[in-house]
Formats: structure tokens, sequence, C-alpha cells
């Protein structure tokens, strides 16, 4: 039979001496009815993720004000969930720099730019062997990135551009749009064979290519001016995080001092990719990552808000011609 242990020997400590991670002054302040969006904010507790929340939008207002690069970078599932308004309204304020998405973000932001909706049932389509046939989605998109290689332009731009000079009834809520007519980049990473408009007659591989390679090259040059700044990732599990440490590694080896970066992931789960080739390999040599966990159509409008009061109110930028154009 065992000895029952005898606790009569046990070592304390005194818990006044005792190192604690947790004090009252961090705990929430309850909010008050009428009370502003900087006092919600401010009566967040200084834990975790409250924690978090202020730390991001601490960085990214130092960015905007310092006029520091703010990267942004999102899977389709933003536009999917009904953020491109707030995601235009940053860029219309000057608080976003560039923009980089995968190739599934343009066909929904250009579908709600057409025609005011998106998204179809996958799964009753592909029994029917109708999903992915949309023609109007697949001709203007390969017709925008067709333009785009004959000119010299990249993906992103050329269909910014196609939405924005053309009679599309909802441009004023397309991301890439606002980005061509504010002369910010927006690149577009696309893997051959994961779009819809890539099944399609209308589909030119080479201007794919081409169009595509062209918008790395361009995020490329952002990241090389991201000393300071923020990047964030709003779920993209797999291609923007390759794509940006690619860049990242393509402008350090050119003798560009990337290190003080703050890169935010944003998603609903943990994913490995994000957390490591954003937020946590980047940032090794000084910088800040921090991972948000929550669902986009709740964190996103939230970061917004608390960035926009904390930089305070600035008048949309005027039209400008785009900074990466190039002449055919």
């Amino acid at each position: 039979m065992k000895r029952k242990i005898d606790r009569s020997k046990l070592e304390t400590v005194p818990a006044r001496k005792r190192p604690s991670k947790v004090k009252l002054r961090d705990e929430a302040v309850p909010y008050e009815k009428g009370a502003s969006f900087s006092n919600f904010l401010d009566g967040l507790p200084d834990i975790l993720g409250g924690r978090d929340v202020r730390q991001v939008i601490d960085a990214w207002s130092k960015a905007w004000s310092g006029n520091k690069t703010v990267l942004f970078g999102f899977g389709a599932h933003l536009i999917k969930v009904g953020l491109a308004p707030v995601v235009v309204d940053l860029i219309e304020r000057g608080a976003i720099s560039a923009l980089f998405m995968n190739g599934a973000g343009c066909v929904h932001d250009l579908e709600l730019a057409m025609m005011g909706r998106t998204s179809e049932d996958v799964a009753e389509a592909l029994d029917d062997g109708s999903f992915g046939m949309a023609r109007e989605t697949a001709e203007s998109l390969n017709g925008a990135i067709c333009e785009a290689a004959d000119q010299g332009l990249g993906m992103g731009e050329g269909i910014g551009r196609a939405i924005l000079d053309g009679r599309f009834p909802h441009k004023d809520r397309s991301v890439l749009a606002a980005a061509a007519k504010h002369g910010i980049p927006a690149t577009v990473h696309v893997a051959i064979g994961s779009d819809i408009h890539h099944m399609h007659p209308s589909a030119d591989g080479a201007a794919l290519g081409a169009t595509s390679y062209r918008d790395f090259e361009t995020l490329a040059s952002v990241v090389a001016g991201l000393e300071r700044g923020v990047v964030f990732n709003v779920g993209s599990a797999v291609i923007l995080p390759e794509v940006f440490l690619k860049a990242l590694a393509l402008a350090r080896n050119l003798g560009n001092p990337v290190r003080r970066i703050t890169a935010v992931n944003l998603d609903f789960i943990r994913h490995y990719r994000p957390q490591v080739n954003v937020v946590e390999r980047p940032t090794r040599l000084g910088g800040t990552g921090i991972s948000l966990v929550g669902q986009h159509e709740i964190l996103l409008p939230l970061l917004s808000a608390g960035v926009i009061e904390a930089h305070g109110a600035r008048k949309p930028r005027a039209r400008k011609k785009s900074a990466n154009r190039r002449r055919s």
C-alpha cells in the first residue's frame, strides 16, 4: 500500500510577494449607455485578446499617421461576408497603402460590382456541371486580364481599371476599383486552375501568368518599403502567406532593411502557414507578430473603427494616377 503524501513539509511563499500576471488595473471597464466607441475600446481588458486588439490599432494608427506602409492582404471570404465597403472606406481615408489578394478575391469583387450578388451554391452546381460556368464573370475577368497583359499591367490594376472605367452599377463598392481610383498598388496572386474563370475558353494561361507575376514584382517592391509598417493577412490560409514570405525574402536579399514590422493575422481558426509565415518568421529580427482569432465580419469592422477613432477624421484622398501603371 502506498504511503499518503505528507503535505506538512510543504514550502509556501507569501502571496503578496509572488509575481502575478493579472491585476485589477488590467480588468475590463463595464460599458455605460451613451459612451463613445473610444470608451468601449479603452474598457477592454488589458489581457490577451483585448491587449492585442489595442496593440494592432495602435501600430496601424502610427503607421498611417507616419506615412508608413500598411499592406492589407485578404482571401475572398472577406468580400463574401460583406466587408468590401469597409476596405473601400479605409482606402479612401488613406489608411491602407497597398492591397494583395488571392485569385478568388477578384472574382467576388467583380461579380458584386457587376450585379450586386455573388457566391454560388458549389455543391449543388457541381452535381449538375454548372459550377463556375457564369459567362459574364469569366468574359469580364479574362478580357481584363488579357488587356492588362497587352498593356504591361498587373492583374490587380488591370481588373481594377476595367471595373472603374466599365459599366458596373455597383463599382463604388469594388476594392480593386477603389485601388485603381486612388492609385495604390493592388495585386492578385493566382494558382492556375483554382478560380472559376480559368476553366473558360476565354482564359489565356500566358496572360494569367504574366499579369500575376508582374503583381508579385509589385508586391515585392511594396514589401521592400515595409519597415515600421504593418502587414495584414485576413483569412488566406496558404497562398498569401507563401507569396508574402517570398516577397519578403526577395526584398531583404536586395538589401532592404525590413525588420521592424507589425504582422497581423486575422482568421476564425489558427492555420500553420499564416502563423509561421506571417506572424512568426518575418518578425524574428525585431518586429511584432499578432494573431487575432475571430470572425472577419466582427474583427475587421472593430479594428477599422478603432483606427479611425485613433487617427481622427481625415478627408478622402483625391483621385490620382496609378503608382504602378506602365505604358504599353
